[in-house]
């Protein structure tokens, strides 16, 4: 006669597949995200990721459903990582100037020292889709806004304090990302001079103070 199982045993392995499952998921999406930081998100698809990865696609569509969902995925996997590695190390440091300059350095990083193969995944993607509505787009723009608010905010936090002028914030954070993304393009390229220039024009903009 076959054991039963007992309703919490029955609840454990319920759970040990949600993390398996959420896990697989979380694995994938980042590959799908490393692809497109090189290929665009048009390179990512249930096929090319089954392959790269040793998986079925039954397995992954069964994960993710359609390759749009599976592209979805992959920008909300480079947000995360973004935030890992940007953003969330800036919190320990006082509010204001200081944070803004680690936030800078740290973005720069993620320039340089590539948080994925094909260098900064929102400059990669964001205009491959920018005329494209869907889903895809709007998780796209969703992100940017988002990153674009944040950098905003920690502006004015500087700029209470009496650096960065009266200038408006939001022009700020749109000059500091155009420059950034710049420096992106020149590291891809082997550019030094292009990326050491950016830096001095963030530089610039960031010793402007409210004398």
């Amino acid at each position: 006669m076959a054991e039963s199982t007992t309703p919490s045993e029955q609840q454990s392995g319920t759970d040990q597949r949600l993390v398996k499952g959420a896990r697989a998921r979380a694995s994938i999406a980042r590959h799908a995200a490393d692809v497109a930081s090189v290929e665009g998100l048009t390179g990512v698809s249930i096929g090319r990721l089954a392959a790269d990865l040793g998986l079925s696609k039954s397995g992954i569509a069964t994960l993710f459903g359609t390759k749009e969902a599976l592209q979805v995925a992959a920008v909300k996997s480079a947000r995360e990582a973004f935030i890992e590695r940007v953003i969330a190390p800036t919190m320990s440091h006082p509010r204001g100037h200081d944070r803004l300059r680690v936030l800078i350095d740290l973005w720069f990083d993620h320039i340089t020292d590539p948080t994925f193969p094909g260098g900064c995944f929102r400059v990669a993607t964001i205009s491959e889709f920018d005329s494209k509505p869907g889903p895809v787009r709007d998780a796209i723009i969703d992100d940017r806004r988002d990153w674009m608010a944040f950098l905003a905010k920690e502006i004015r936090r500087a700029q209470e304090q009496g650096h960065l002028g009266e200038r408006d914030a939001d022009v700020i954070a749109f000059e500091l990302e155009a420059v950034v993304s710049a420096a992106n393009t020149a590291q891809q390229m082997g550019d030094d001079w292009g990326v050491a220039t950016a830096r001095a024009i963030v530089d610039n903009l960031m010793g402007e103070a409210a004398d």
